[in-house]
This record gives structure tokens, C-alpha cells and sequence, in this order.
């Protein structure tokens, strides 16, 4: 693989992209963001389709939305959100292909908790 930057001007960016891995650290927040790059999507679709309870989605929606990485539109009594970047969605995919359900990764996690 090759690098498409030298270090040097990786390290002018390396604040700003650890920021935002922070802020896609947790798996809700994750799985929200996975969930976008598919389009626009209300709160009752996000809720039904990630199976999180709906105060703990709004929670980390606020926090996506406060960090610049999700923007929301009113449509009467309902909101929608969207991914705020292209560039997210494709981080996400990404991530999504590299650490999804094939990935050895991902297995691992499931066995640990199994035998918990």
C-alpha cells in the first residue's frame, strides 16, 4: 500500500482525525454513522434498524451533530439526519468493509463475550 502523504503533512491533520475517531468510538454512535452512509434517516428509522433506546440514540446523535459529523433537518414533528461529509462516508465504509461481519476482528469480540 502506499502512503498517499508524507508524515509531515499527516501530522498538520493528526488532531483533527483523532477527534473524530473519538467521537465514532463508541459502537451506537458507530452504528449510527454506519447506518447514514446508506442516506437520510429519521429518528424512529435510526431507532428501529440500530436497536437502541430512543433516549440513548438521541444522545449520541446530539453528540454526532455537535461534532460537525451528522446534520439535521426538521420536516414537521420529524427529524432527519444525514452524514455532514462525504469524506465520513467513506471512512465509514471503510470501516465497515474492513471490520465487518467476515472480519477475523469482529469474531474474536463475539467469542470473548460468549465465554464471559
Amino acid at each position: 500500500m502506499t502512503k498517499p502523504f508524507r508524515i509531515e503533512d499527516l501530522k498538520l491533520r493528526a488532531e483533527g482525525v483523532s477527534a473524530l475517531l473519538k467521537e465514532l468510538s463508541h459502537p451506537n454512535r458507530l452504528l449510527i454513522a454506519c447506518s447514514l452512509t446508506e442516506g437520510e434517516k429519521n429518528v424512529s428509522e435510526l431507532e428501529a434498524e440500530i436497536e437502541v433506546a430512543q433516549p440513548h440514540l438521541s444522545r449520541d446523535l446530539g453528540r454526532l451533530r455537535d461534532a460537525g459529523l451528522v446534520k439535521a433537518r426538521r420536516e414537521s414533528k420529524n427529524v432527519y439526519y444525514t452524514l455532514a461529509d462525504n469524506r465520513l462516508s467513506s471512512l465509514i465504509d471503510a470501516l465497515c468493509n474492513a471490520f465487518g461481519p467476515k472480519s477475523p476482528i469482529g469474531s474474536k469480540a463475539k467469542t470473548r463475550a460468549r465465554k464471559s
